[in-house]
């Protein structure tokens, strides 16, 4: 998975006050919700006699853009013989129990300071004195990248009536010594003194500046089976003093056996900060989520428990509504207003004929419904008032999507839009029955140039 490593910090204010000669001593412990269970992540230090605690100890979590992490924070009052007990092994269970919160990761990142304050509350879910506030923070390390450009001199020739096709292959060497690719250039053909174009090493990417890399250089060949010219060993701190002392470092045979005449030399050695997601989110950049739900009669009747769109009275949700609850719980938090346009396409609506986009809450002025329960509502309520029929048209819906998207362009608002497609798929073309298709998704995202009034839609 792709993340972003967060560093948590904590506060509170207003505790309850759980001694009698003194002030409490509060300790926070923070869980992640995993399956329904919750695992400890991190537990900050002790304050003594303190009912406005700020604590120094962090919580690092990796963030992940795709998933709901829900977190749970609680609070406790750390009876005094039990200060000089490691906190790792403290017993929660016989200190005071001050309050617990709980959010999802996602809202505190969408904060505009990247901080969410919450009431505390008893077990039971009763409101309790006091507040504890969340503090998100990429570490620095996270968004530091380098960019680079090489070029080789006097490379070995491994060609017989032409020169060598060569291109470079950087790896990270892990504790075990085995390589693990991060990056290769492209391929300069019939060529001995090879200039590459540019490339970006991330620091999720190489770790740290004095982790090991291993730069090979290949000559390529159609086949696969790419020669190795020659390789070396050197680390990002290696390379920088490379490209300050504009010397060429030489690449040696298969193992190291034999030092090579060819030289590997650095003509751009550049740092910088990366703008990641979470810098766009805090500074006002707001996602927009769509869907549109395919209801055409290749779904199958939905009165019928084969059928895609069955509503099993048991309240299991179908395929169509675990695809819209799983992308719809995660994008619903980036949405400041959590309004969603929701369309259906491919059905016959009442007193009229099929419609390729027609508005998921049945009504003629307004597209949008409020929250996930909303989609789901008007979901459901649309499969009791239409008829299933075809064919499958997905241009109407983007067409409707692509203009409200060009409607904010033109106001200049920060916004970049999600259309989910949520349509049916036979994976089996030669197979007509109903039970072999299945539910896919298209996720269309339209990318609008604010000076152009251009727009692009990839799906």
């Amino acid at each position: 998975r792709l993340y972003t490593p967060l560093e948590l910090s904590f506060s509170a204010s207003k505790l309850r006050n759980m001694d009698a000669l003194s002030k409490s001593d509060p300790m926070l412990v923070v869980y992640t919700k995993m399956d329904g269970r919750l695992e400890e992540i991190g537990r900050t230090e002790v304050i003594l006699n303190s009912l406005e605690p700020l604590w120094i100890t962090k919580a690092m979590i990796n963030y992940q853009f795709e998933i709901v992490q829900p977190l749970v924070f609680r609070i406790y009052d750390v009876d005094t013989k039990y200060h000089n007990t490691p906190l790792k092994t403290l017993n929660l269970a016989q200190q005071d129990f001050l309050g617990e919160a709980f959010c999802n990761l996602s809202e505190i990142v969408t904060k505009f300071n990247h901080s969410l304050t919450l009431n505390l509350r008893n077990g039971s879910g009763h409101a309790l004195q006091g507040t504890v506030t969340v503090h998100a923070e990429e570490t620095a390390s996270s968004r530091m990248a380098v960019d680079m450009q090489f070029h080789c001199l006097n490379l070995d020739n491994k060609d017989t009536f032409s020169k060598s096709d060569p291109f470079l292959r950087v790896s990270r060497l892990s504790e075990s010594a085995v390589a693990i690719p991060i990056c290769k250039t492209e391929v300069i053909k019939n060529n001995l003194n090879p200039v590459w174009r540019p490339i970006t090493l991330t620091s999720q990417q190489y770790s740290s500046k004095d982790d090991p890399l291993l730069v090979e250089c290949f000559d390529f060949d159609a086949s696969g089976n790419h020669e190795l010219i020659g390789s070396l060993q050197t680390t990002i701190a290696q390379l920088e003093n490379l490209y300050n002392s504009k010397a060429g470092a030489n690449f040696y045979s298969h193992k190291g056996q034999k030092k090579l005449k060819g030289q590997l030399f650095l003509d751009k050695f550049q740092e910088k900060v990366q703008h990641t997601f979470l810098d766009y989110i805090s500074s006002g950049f707001e996602l927009n989520f769509m869907v549109a739900v395919d209801f055409t009669a290749s779904n199958g009747d939905p009165r019928v428990p084969q059928s895609l769109h069955y509503i099993d009275p048991s309240g299991r949700p179908n395929s169509y509504q675990q695809a819209i609850l799983g992308v719809s719980e995660v994008l619903q938090f980036y949405d400041n207003d959590r309004r969603f346009p929701a369309w259906g396409f491919g059905a016959k609506i009442p007193r009229g004929s099929v419609s390729h986009c027609f508005n998921l809450n049945a009504s003629t002025n307004d597209c949008e419904v409020v929250g996930v329960e909303g989609i789901m509502s008007a979901y459901s309520s649309t499969l009791y008032s239409v008829s299933l029929a075809g064919p499958t048209l997905f241009g109407p819906v983007i067409s409707k999507a692509a203009e409200i998207a060009s409607h904010s362009v033109q106001y200049g608002n920060n916004k970049y839009f999600v259309l989910l497609i949520i349509t049916v798929c036979n994976i089996y073309p030669h197979v007509t029955s109903v039970q072999k298709f299945y539910p896919s998704i298209v996720v269309c995202r339209m990318e609008l140039s604010p000076t152009s009034k251009k727009q692009k839609i990839l799906l």
